[in-house]
């Protein structure tokens, strides 16, 4: 597995795969990591993982789901009740865990079927939350690796303390700059950077 230096390997028993290698561990994602490490300790053997949208969420649950042999609901709320419900009784019943990867957790996810609303509310919640300094700069890293580029660390730390910090605008920036490089067949350096994220209005001209 490909490490870095903001990155933790995944326990020697997880399966090995290109999605695993693009997990990296920081604060912002560690209690969720932790919480699919101990989950012989889970009160039930399902739980709901929540988070904000490319944050690496599916690929945590699924890796873990194919590592124990669970089952996995992603985008659950959009998803028939009758089925999660049926799911989430196997799952205690077989003891092999239940993963329902969703935007909101109860009671910001509220289903109509009174008896899975019951074992929803008895459901570990974990959160990933947004992206911090570490992290945020490491997705840019692996963005721009992506696309075999290699980001200076001024150009790297530019970016970072510039952006706005989610996860979507990680990517944005990464294509965007990539866009403009090409287009201008310019290296990829500060003032590249500067000037592609100025033109694609994701930074104002002052910074």
């Amino acid at each position: 597995m490909k490490q870095g230096p903001d990155q933790i390997a995944l326990p020697l028993d997880w399966p090995q795969s290109e999605g695993d290698a693009r997990f990296i561990v920081t604060d912002a994602n560690r209690a969720a990591f932790d919480h699919f490490r101990k989950w012989s300790m889970w009160p039930v053997k399902a739980t709901i993982l929540t988070g904000p949208r490319r944050s690496g969420r599916t690929t945590l649950a699924r890796s873990f789901a194919e590592r124990v042999g669970g089952r996995l609901f992603d985008e659950a709320e959009q998803r028939n009740e009758e089925e999660i419900f049926h799911a989430w009784n196997q799952a205690q019943d077989t003891g092999r865990p239940l993963v329902m990867v969703a935007d909101q957790a109860p009671p910001g996810w509220s289903p109509r079927l009174p008896d899975l609303k019951t074992r929803l509310a008895v459901t570990p919640v974990i959160r990933i939350d947004h992206p911090d300094d570490a992290l945020f700069a490491a997705l840019i890293q692996l963005f721009f690796a992506d696309r075999g580029l290699h980001i200076p660390p001024d150009a790297l730390r530019f970016m970072s303390e510039r952006l706005h910090r989610d996860y979507w605008t990680a990517e944005r920036a990464v294509e965007a700059v990539d866009r403009f490089a090409i287009a201008e067949r310019a290296r990829l350096s500060l003032p590249t950077i500067r000037r592609a994220l100025i033109e694609s209005r994701m930074i104002g001209e002052a910074a």
